[in-house]
């Protein structure tokens, strides 16, 4: 995923925490821990995120 583009959330702060980035590809959605972009990364269909989404409330604009 070497030219992969990640963005942090919006409701991210500035001050660091607990934060994930999120990858896109027509494929598969990547998910990372903000603190560690060098360790592992979790892969998943898109459909399977936009049910994760709807599932915590975030909707189809829950990943921003």
């Amino acid at each position: 995923m070497g030219s992969t583009v990640w963005r942090k959330s919006s409701y991210s702060g500035d001050q660091g925490g607990d934060c994930v980035e999120i990858a896109e590809s027509p494929a598969t959605i990547a998910i990372r821990d903000s603190k560690t972009p060098a360790g592992p990364i979790l892969t998943i269909e898109p459909a399977a995120f936009s049910t994760f989404l709807a599932w915590t409330g975030g909707g189809a604009t829950g990943a921003e």
